[in-house]
C-alpha cells in the first residue's frame, strides 16, 4: 500500500465521520420539528444510538450542533433536553423573523426573475387549492410545507448567505409554535391571503 493511500485514510474517515454526523443531526432534528420528540423530553446517547442504528460518537456530535441551532439544551450532570421556548422569547423571535421576512420581500422586488416569479406563483397557488379543499390533518401538513418553503425560497432568492442562515435558525426554533397555529384550520385562509398580497407587491416591485 502506498504511503499517500496510507495517509489519506485519515482525512476519509473523518469526512465519513462528519457525513454521519449530518445525517444524524437532520434526522433528530426532524423527530423534534415533527413533535416526535417533545418539548421537555430527555434525549439519551444510547436510546437514539439504537434508534437510528448508529454508535454514540455521531450522536453526541449532533446534540452539541443542535444546542448550537437552540433545539436542545444541555444541563450538566442532568443530560440533554429538547428546548421549550417561553411565550416572550417566542414573540421576540416572530419579530426578528418578521423583520427578516419583511427585508428579504423589499429586496427581492427589486431584482426577481420571472422564474423566481413563476416559481412563487406556483407555490401559492397551491395553497389556495388547499383551502378551497378545505381542512383536513393532511391539508394542514401541505400547508404548512408549503408556507415554509415560500418564505424560505424568498430569503434565498436575495443571495445572502447570512440572511439565509439567521432565517432558517428562526424557522426552526418556531416551527412548533407556527404548525400549531395553523393545525386548527382557522389560520390558513387568512395565511394564504397574506401569501397572495405578499407575492403581489413583490411582482409590483413594491419594495415598500
Amino acid at each position: 500500500m502506498s504511503g499517500a493511500a496510507v495517509a489519506a485514510r485519515p482525512t476519509i474517515a473523518l469526512l465519513q465521520a462528519h457525513s454521519l454526523t449530518s445525517v444524524v443531526q437532520a434526522e433528530i432534528e426532524r423527530l423534534i420539528l415533527d413533535g416526535e420528540l417533545a418539548p421537555g423530553a430527555k434525549l439519551t446517547e444510547a436510546m437514539l444510538a439504537d434508534r437510528l442504528g448508529v454508535s454514540r460518537g455521531p450522536i453526541r456530535e449532533a446534540f452539541r450542533i443542535l444546542e448550537e441551532a437552540g433545539l436542545v439544551r444541555l444541563e450538566k450532570n442532568r443530560g440533554v433536553f429538547v428546548r421549550s421556548i417561553p411565550l416572550d422569547e417566542a414573540m421576540e423571535i416572530y419579530d426578528l423573523r418578521a423583520m427578516v421576512d419583511e427585508s428579504a420581500g423589499r429586496a427581492l422586488a427589486e431584482r426577481i426573475t420571472p422564474e423566481q416569479l413563476k416559481e412563487l406563483r406556483t407555490m401559492v397557488e397551491q395553497m389556495e387549492r388547499l383551502v378551497k379543499d378545505g381542512h383536513n390533518t393532511s391539508a394542514s401538513d401541505l400547508y404548512h410545507g408549503l408556507n415554509l418553503a415560500f418564505h424560505d425560497r424568498i430569503v434565498e432568492f436575495v443571495g445572502n448567505r447570512k440572511l439565509i442562515d439567521l432565517y432558517r435558525r428562526l424557522v426552526k426554533e418556531l416551527a412548533r409554535f407556527r404548525r400549531g397555529n395553523l393545525a386548527d384550520g382557522q389560520q390558513i385562509p387568512v395565511s394564504a391571503q397574506e401569501h397572495r398580497a405578499i407575492l403581489k407587491a413583490i411582482t409590483a416591485g413594491d419594495a415598500d
